[in-house]
């Protein structure tokens, strides 16, 4: 119960203030528990952001595959890859993990963090396989990186709203540079 309400005051902070805001004096403070109470759950905060690495990072992944499996074509995989991808931006663990990855990380937490991603490519592998791609795996990783390019787009606040990135997004999965 006292890890969940931890996990959960820590999605909290890196969302609101990234990885600086993490820290046990407030996860102590958000959850009502005594610092020391804290360091009984989490050894540090790397162990906090692979906690939520495990937990955080199949929900998001699951959600993906849902709305990739919803579509009968290969280009409607990739749409929903990439749409859905960008729709989760406003949500809380989002949001965390976005501040995770921009942090400085031990080679723990990093190396979960590459694993996920992994996982994330890995489903859209068979889609640009279908579509004719000689190396889906490597278009798959340069997909997730015009994903990512929107995603930190999106985070920003840029002049754009999310609904332009996205279907520009879309647009750049679906059709490449060429509009």
């Amino acid at each position: 119960m006292q890890r969940g309400a931890l996990l959960d005051a820590a999605r909290t902070l890196l969302s609101e203030g990234g990885t600086e805001a993490l820290t046990f004096p407030a996860l102590a403070e958000r959850t009502g528990l005594a610092r020391s109470s804290v360091y009984e759950y989490f050894r540090s905060r790397a162990a906090v952001v692979e906690e939520l690495c495990a937990v955080d990072f199949p929900v998001w992944v699951a959600e993906v595959e849902a709305a990739m499996e919803g579509a009968e074509t290969p280009e409607g995989k990739v749409e929903a890859y990439v749409r859905r991808q960008l729709a989760l931006v406003g949500d809380r663990r989002h949001r965390a993990v976005v501040a995770i990855s921009a942090g400085e990380l031990d080679a723990g937490a990093r190396e979960k963090i590459r694993a996920a991603h992994g996982g994330l490519i890995a489903m859209i592998v068979e889609a640009l396989a279908a579509l004719g791609h000689e190396q889906p795996r490597l278009a798959a990783m340069l997909l997730q990186g015009v994903v990512d390019a929107a995603v930190r787009r999106i985070e920003l606040g840029a002049a754009e709203n999310p609904d332009e990135i996205t279907e520009a997004a879309v647009a750049m999965a679906l059709r490449g540079v060429g509009g």
